[in-house]
């Protein structure tokens, strides 16, 4: 309790006291003024002190009353602190059992679909192996060569199918069942017709078109001082040396005896110099003009610019035509072959053996450039239909 908290018993005590007083107080009086006192007095006397004593006795019950109030209600209240704290001791043990009763529910929910799923698994083993051994071998061999012919079709490669259907062979081959008989030589009949069918390899293209992209950076253009002057190249060294080497023999010729004078010598020799010098002059000046024919004139009017566009759309092109070929397009890719070899007749040098190993390339893979259906294994299937059904 608090310091400024009044208990009944201190309230009442006051009041007693106040009894008391009041008693004394008109005592007094009678004692004062006479000295003998009448009869009432001490009743009057007794009767106060007597509910002066009942008063204080009254505030004692009641105080004592109410301490054991007091602590009657000082016990419940720590007794509701105290279940106040176990009923929250309780919720959280409960909630941390809701947690863990939730997580073990999805456990055994993930537990249960597992189990489901091996069960679906285990059914689905059981009834494949069920099925009859011929079964087996004609679903495993129709759904190979569906997947191989797929595969051909997407590729463009009959690779694929062929080699489905040789493990076939083999395998109906070692199976050794009459019923299966039929279904072996339509897979042989089938075999051989596909075997017969060229087949475009476009790996082996593509390397080709990469490889003339490659050289493109090196081929010579018609526009170039090298490809108009080195084949000519030869020719004015050796007439240069021819010309030369004519005065030279013909002087040589009159040579003069040394018994014809110095005077004659002398001549000579000043004439053998005079017709060297005019002969190497002359080889100089032809080599300062030549004539060349050039069945293009825009080729040669090229300049370094234009010869770098030129090399980057011829660039282009090729590698049109490649994505044409992976994409089975192989109209676009011979448009574009066709267009790339114009532009390598017309503006490069055709003498160079760059230039000629590069058209050879483009003409190789123009004329493997072409669509092949490869056959569909039709038989095969129709034998492999009669067989599951019993026929």
């Amino acid at each position: 309790m608090s310091d400024t908290q009044q208990t009944p018993f201190e309230a009442a005590k006051p009041a007693g006291e106040a009894a008391v007083a009041a008693s004394a107080a008109m005592a007094a009086p009678v004692a004062a003024g006479s000295g003998s006192l009448p009869t009432w007095v001490p009743v009057s006397v007794a009767l106060l002190t007597l509910s002066s004593l009942a008063g204080v006795g009254l505030a004692w019950q009641s105080l004592s009353r109410q301490q054991a109030l007091e602590q009657e209600l000082v016990k419940r209240q720590t007794a509701v602190q105290a279940d106040a704290g176990e009923a929250r001791a309780l919720a959280r043990q409960s909630q941390d059992l809701t947690r863990d009763t939730a997580a073990k529910v999805a456990l055994l929910d993930a537990r249960l679909a597992e189990v489901s799923l091996q069960r679906g698994q285990l059914e689905e083993l059981i009834q494949s192996m069920s099925r009859s051994r011929d079964e087996n071998v004609i679903g495993d061999i129709e759904a190979s060569i569906r997947v191989a012919l797929q595969q051909s079709t997407i590729t463009g490669s009959a690779e694929p199918l062929i080699a489905t259907l040789r493990q076939a062979d083999e395998r109906l081959l070692r199976y050794k069942q009459p019923r299966m008989e039929g279904v072996r030589r339509a897979v042989s009949r089938d075999l051989d017709r596909v075997k017969a069918v060229s087949v475009v390899d476009i790996s082996t293209l593509t390397i080709k078109l990469d490889e003339v992209v490659r050289l493109l950076d090196e081929l010579p253009l018609l526009s170039s001082a090298d490809s108009l002057h080195v084949p000519d190249a030869a020719a004015p060294r050796e007439e240069k040396t021819n010309s030369t080497r004519k005065p030279s023999a013909s002087v040589a010729a009159r040579a003069p005896d040394p018994a014809d004078g110095v005077l004659a010598q002398w001549w000579w020799q000043a004439k053998r110099s005079l017709s060297e010098g005019a002969g190497l002059v002359w080889g100089e000046a032809r080599t300062l003009l030549r004539v060349t024919r050039i069945d293009h004139p825009e080729a040669a009017l090229l300049t370094p610019d234009q010869s770098f566009f030129l090399r980057e759309n011829l660039k282009l092109r090729l590698l049109n035509a490649r994505l044409a070929l992976l994409s089975r397009q192989f109209d676009t890719a011979q448009a574009d072959l066709r267009d790339s070899q114009e532009m390598l007749g017309r503006y490069f040098d055709a003498r160079s053996r760059k230039v000629a190993s590069a058209a050879d390339l483009m003409r190789q893979v123009a004329g493997q450039a072409r669509q092949v259906n490869v056959p569909r294994p039709d038989d095969t299937l129709a034998a492999l239909t009669a067989a599951a059904a019993g026929r």
